[in-house]
């Protein structure tokens, strides 16, 4: 599983990677740490390994960001996002890669360009029926690629959030979604002796990066930190629509 230095230099960057963009930016990019591990690794085994270091990054951003959230609007991203997850456990032995790649990349690179289109000064707001099923898809798609947070960002960002506050929410919403994700994930064998002592080696990189993370977050202009987070959905989201049509 970690059977070389190279191996291990590209998962405690890819962990490391993860508890920044958790921490700091949003999570719209933390999949990609998940994507990273697929390289070296079967993908059960990457996203195995990856849920209990994401759980970790999820307690210990929650003291930082604790009551600073929306809480109306991560109540109806949670509602919508429990089914996802039930969802996801359903269909996860049966779901196409490719197609879930595309949508989500897609989702991603369109948000992007569509609040190009409209002017970051002039967003609409997704209603909460919107929020429902923004909630649903990442359920799911965290689930099934830990690839949430476009969906999630999708409706926070069209809400008009500060933020500190968008997120805060983001934070409270993926540690509801992440602890309902891990017994199914544990019927589904993605767990073992070897997965969980991986973990224990990259924990360390997790909570490194994450304390960067908060503190590039309150470092970093309210104007920039939105920029970089639809850079950041704009290469993901770029990058697995090309890994699904190649």
């Amino acid at each position: 599983m970690i059977d070389s230095f190279q191996v291990f230099a590209l998962a405690a960057l890819a962990v490391s990677f993860a508890g920044i963009s958790k921490a700091g930016f949003g999570s719209g990019a933390a999949f990609a740490s998940a994507a990273l591990l697929a390289l070296v690794m079967p993908p059960k085994v990457a996203l195995g390994i990856m849920l209990p270091l994401l759980m970790l990054i999820d307690l210990v951003t929650l003291r930082p960001f604790w009551g600073k959230w929306s809480w109306p609007d991560a109540k109806v991203l949670i509602a919508g996002g429990i089914p996802g997850v039930v969802a996801g456990g359903w269909l996860f032995s049966v779901a196409n890669d490719d197609v879930l790649r595309l949508l989500i990349g897609g989702v991603s690179v369109g948000f992007v360009a569509w609040q190009m289109w409209t002017g970051v000064t002039a967003r609409r707001i997704v209603p909460l029926w919107g929020g429902l099923v923004a909630g649903c898809v990442a359920g799911f798609t965290s689930f099934v690629s830990h690839a949430g947070g476009p969906p999630a960002a999708v409706y926070l960002l069209s809400r008009g959030l500060g933020k500190t506050t968008y997120q805060a929410t983001t934070v409270l919403v993926f540690w509801v979604i992440n602890i309902a994700k891990f017994v199914p994930y544990a019927f589904l064998g993605a767990f073992s002796l070897q997965t969980l002592w991986v973990d224990l080696m990259l924990a360390p990189f997790a909570l490194v990066g994450a304390a960067i993370g908060v503190k590039a977050h309150h470092a970093v202009p309210e104007r920039a930190f939105f920029a970089v987070t639809y850079v950041l959905l704009t290469l993901t989201g770029a990058k697995l629509i090309f890994d699904a049509l190649t």
